[in-house]
């Protein structure tokens, strides 16, 4: 399949309602929040790969945005974009623009600090990465990061970020233990909790239950779906059930490019583009 042309993207309605698909399989509408972010005519090059596009989406506040596509579209690509991740790797360059809300920042502009970036951008990786700490400790990590020391503040912000990622219950007879002594999905629910100890404005996710057994699995994306109500989520996920499950708008990429973006229930049942069909479908990817 060829590269597509620049004029394929489908804008989502800021008008209409929508239609949303939510884990309990109801249907309710759906209203469209104002936009955290705006990707506008983003493009990410590698040296000389050009792996991103001219690339524009918006992110809707308090939503979940799904990211598909089959491997090496340039989704992870596209989301690390958010928190200056590459900015790690030598011979990478940004062209365009991701503006962040309410205050305009181009996050990906050359005179923004990354490390700002990532103090309001928080993200959960592919497997989980616990710090060699206690899981009291992994959790206040960023906190102590930002100056608190009062240790009744640190205990209160602990727990509510444990209690956000539905670990509370399961952590807080042991939080002098080692992180390590937790199962698979508890450590990747203990990595959210410490993105979401120093309140992010955005939280990216990358494949957060790849690693992970359909237990832990469950238990992630029901959290995911409860996320929505205090930060906004965006997620790159391979499994275009859990993108159905979880997620209130869907983006689909192929090649470094955005080929359509809507409401999810819309994007999986009645697509504008051959290219997304043939993916939902199975045709390839």
């Amino acid at each position: 399949m060829s590269s597509l042309p620049a004029d394929i993207v489908t804008p989502v309605g800021h008008d209409t309602p929508h239609i949303s698909i939510h884990m309990d399989g109801a249907r309710e509408p759906l209203v469209r929040n104002a936009a955290k972010a705006r990707a506008e005519s983003l493009s990410f090059h590698y040296g000389n790969h050009r792996a991103l596009k001219d690339i524009n989406i918006e992110i809707p506040e308090r939503m979940v945005t799904a990211l598909i596509g089959p491997s090496g579209c340039g989704k992870s690509t596209f989301l690390r974009c958010f928190n200056r991740m590459h900015d790690l790797t030598p011979g990478t360059r940004y062209d365009g623009a991701i503006r962040f809300f309410p205050d305009d920042l181009n996050l990906v502009g050359k005179d923004v600090d990354p490390i700002e970036v990532r103090m309001r951008i928080g993200m959960v990786f592919q497997k989980p990465n616990p710090f060699p700490k206690s899981i009291f400790e992994n959790v206040a990590y960023g906190l102590r990061l930002r100056g608190v020391r009062n240790r009744a503040l640190l205990e209160e912000q602990v727990e509510g970020a444990l209690r956000g990622a539905a670990l509370w219950d399961e952590a807080k007879d042991r939080l002098q233990a080692s992180a390590l002594t937790l199962s698979g999905g508890q450590q990747q629910r203990l990595c959210i909790a410490r993105a979401l100890a120093t309140r992010p404005e955005i939280l990216l996710f990358d494949e957060p239950t790849s690693a992970l057994d359909p237990i832990a699995t469950a238990k992630i994306e029901e959290l995911i779906a409860q996320l929505r109500d205090q930060v906004t989520v965006l997620i790159v996920t391979h499994n275009m059930q859990q993108a159905a499950r979880v997620s209130d708008f869907t983006a689909f990429m192929y090649l470094g490019e955005l080929v359509e973006v809507g409401e999810t229930s819309r994007v999986f049942t009645n697509p504008t583009k051959k290219a997304t069909e043939d993916y939902i479908t199975g045709r390839y990817g």
